[in-house]
């Protein structure tokens, strides 16, 4: 069973030690629990609420605000972030979870601000076959992306997740797993309501040819032994004009779920929607790997019949993406013959762009 701590507007009480496996929320600043509802508060309002100096109320706003919060001021009038906030909770996030899978979630731990959710999971103890534990933060300083490149995740309008399991037999965390976890949070967005997510192989979600998240496999695994795989997830839940911006100076085409949906949903539903869906395909991927996920990935795949170009090394090898083949290999036709890929040793381009 998980266990969500209720929080006042401080720091929070420490988890409860009753149960083996508890959901505590993160230990969010009291100013910023106060600033979440978006509205305008005066700095006597804050100070008053928190018991603190007016001097005080003033250094936190800068503490937020060197962690990447955008807090607006207004000369006279008080403070407000640019956006209400949905913070994370861990009683909304479990609620999201169907009885079936979460009996598999060993452990669940929300944390306010870390480098890495991914580098966090692979540091520590492997969970026991059958049972995943799941990290999920705020601010993540160091998120990191396929082949290390960084990952932006707005404050607030971002889920940065990671999952750890344990395959007994390492072979089977194959490189198709990475197919399966995108079909896992398409489900868990269509959930949310979103409609037109699509999956560009082998790592990507995307929505209008325009990427919404990204899916990061990290492996530590023993010779002929068991693998402790983290499954790290980023996800663009709503983008500013202004953090669109920045995500796009760095050459990627983005997208968000808000534009699926038309709204945006529940953080906390779709981060708990896709901890179900993602205990639901694991439980399914061990017992019939790729071919239980196959026609899905199938019905997902946003460059079927598509001019594409796949760059191996410095080399790049123009075609038509064919899909998949029942290992998850991308299926790349060029002359007539179909050339086959495997994921992890090479990047998909499409139209010449690299997305």
């Amino acid at each position: 069973m998980v266990v969500s701590i209720p929080r006042g507007l401080g720091s929070g009480a420490d988890a409860l030690n009753a149960s083996p496996t508890v959901a505590a929320d993160p230990h969010h600043p009291a100013l910023l629990v106060l600033l979440a509802d978006g509205e305008l508060h005066s700095g006597q309002w804050l100070a008053e609420k928190l018991g603190l100096s007016r001097a005080a109320v003033w250094k936190g706003i800068e503490r937020l605000r060197v962690l990447g919060i955008d807090v607006e001021a207004l000369p006279r009038r008080g403070y407000r972030l640019s956006a209400p906030v949905e913070l994370l909770a861990g009683a909304a996030i479990r609620a999201a979870l169907r009885s079936p899978q979460s009996a598999h979630l060993r452990s669940l731990e929300l944390l306010f601000e870390v480098d890495s959710t991914n580098t966090r999971l692979l540091g520590a103890p492997a969970p026991p076959d059958g049972c995943a534990d799941v990290l999920i933060s705020e601010v993540q300083h160091a998120g990191r992306g396929r082949r290390g490149r960084p990952w932006i995740a707005p404050f607030g309008g971002s889920i940065a997740l990671s999952m750890g399991w344990t395959f007994a037999d390492a072979s089977r965390a194959s490189p198709a797993l990475s197919l399966c976890v995108g079909v896992a949070v398409a489900r868990a967005l269509a959930r949310a309501g979103a409609r037109g997510i699509g999956l560009k192989w082998p790592n990507d979600i995307w929505f209008d040819d325009r990427k919404v998240g990204g899916v990061l496999l990290e492996l530590r695994a023993e010779a002929s032994g068991p693998a402790h795989v983290v499954i790290g997830i980023g996800l663009n839940l709503s983008l500013s004009a202004a953090v669109r911006a920045q995500i796009e100076a760095t050459g990627v085409r983005v997208a968000s779920v808000a534009d699926a949906c038309g709204a945006t949903p529940s953080r906390n539903f779709v981060a708990g929607a896709i901890i179900d869906e993602l205990l639901s395909m694991l439980s399914a991927f061990e017992q019939h790997g790729f071919a239980a996920f196959r026609d899905a990935w199938e019905a997902l795949d946003a460059l079927r019949d598509r001019r594409a170009q796949v760059l191996v090394g410095k080399d790049a090898v123009s075609g038509t993406a064919r899909g998949v083949d029942h290992h998850g290999a991308l299926r790349l036709e060029r002359a007539g013959r179909v050339q086959e890929f495997v994921s992890g040793e090479v990047s998909l381009r499409l139209g010449g762009d690299d997305i």
